[in-house]
């Protein structure tokens, strides 16, 4: 069975993806996938099965993971586990920056990521020195969730019990059509988000019907496409309101909405605050 491509995106405000799921509530369990980003996966108790590449175990008292760019892999948790919960981070291999990984103080981590290509599972002792960390990042903000994922991956560099889980030069034949559509799209978003975006065209440039489309592009993403330029809209305006000193109703159509009540509505929804709140907030913080 060829592993699916899945799109990551990196959570709002935040250069890397995060995300802590209660119980068994992540549903990539049973879903053979991979990705360019490098994932952490942290398991807080419960036993269960790892399938990263050809490698195939199981693990009990929960898990700590990392697996590299491009690894095809399962999800770890499921409703037989009996896990509390389980944190996913994903990153890109470069998301530092490669100035900054070259940093002697960083040198180490990028090592690690390099480790990380074929998979590693690290021991009880690490899991207990770094999982809460993990999973006090859900409460913090973002700069601070940054500077806690640095200090996870230096303790992580530094660990003694760890296990590579696969042998050393392992590769998997990728799809790359997937990979190659949704680029194609994601580049035509982010050239034309401004515009009334044709869901009719998009699917013609894609090779498909719009029904079909739109399955196609919410299996890959999880997110409907009406939903992805929206939210691409959003965070847009969200720089906007951070660099530009203009109304926020020139910022909602400079950001492509063409109703401001409609743009109001779905920056709340996506941000959890209106966008006059969001931009005061940015003034006290600067202040």
């Amino acid at each position: 069975m060829k592993p699916s491509f899945e799109v990551v995106e990196p959570s709002f405000g935040s250069s890397f993806y995060y995300s802590k799921y209660m119980e068994n509530a992540n549903n990539m369990a049973h879903l053979w996938h991979y990705h360019p980003e490098i994932e952490m996966v942290f398991v807080n108790g419960g036993a269960g099965k790892r399938q990263i590449g050809s490698h195939v175990s199981y693990y009990t008292e929960g898990d700590l993971i990392l697996i590299g760019s491009n690894l095809p892999h399962c999800g770890f948790t499921d409703t037989n586990t009996g896990n509390k919960n389980e944190t996913v981070i994903q990153m890109k291999p470069d998301f530092l920056g490669s100035i900054f990984l070259g940093l002697q103080e960083i040198r180490g981590i990028q090592d690690l990521f390099d480790k990380a290509k074929a998979g590693i599972a690290f021991g009880r002792e690490t899991m207990l020195a770094v999982g809460h960390r993990i999973e006090m990042m859900d409460e913090q903000l973002p700069f601070e969730r940054l500077l806690t994922l640095l200090s996870v991956l230096k303790a992580l560099e530094l660990a003694k019990d760890y296990k590579i889980l696969n042998a050393d030069g392992f590769s998997m034949e990728m799809q790359v059509q997937d990979n190659d559509r949704i680029n194609m799209i994601f580049n035509f978003v982010k050239d034309h988000f401004q515009e009334q975006i044709s869901l009719q065209y998009v699917a013609e440039m894609s090779s498909m019907t719009v029904p079909s489309f739109c399955r196609y592009f919410k299996k890959i993403t999880k997110k409907t496409f009406t939903h992805f330029v929206n939210e691409y809209r959003v965070v847009h305006a969200s720089k906007l309101l951070a660099e530009k000193q203009t109304s926020i109703a020139n910022i909602s159509y400079e950001s492509g909405f063409n109703n401001f009540s409609h743009f109001n509505k779905l920056f709340k929804e996506f941000t959890g605050k209106s966008a006059s709140e969001y931009r005061n907030e940015l003034k006290s913080v600067i202040k």
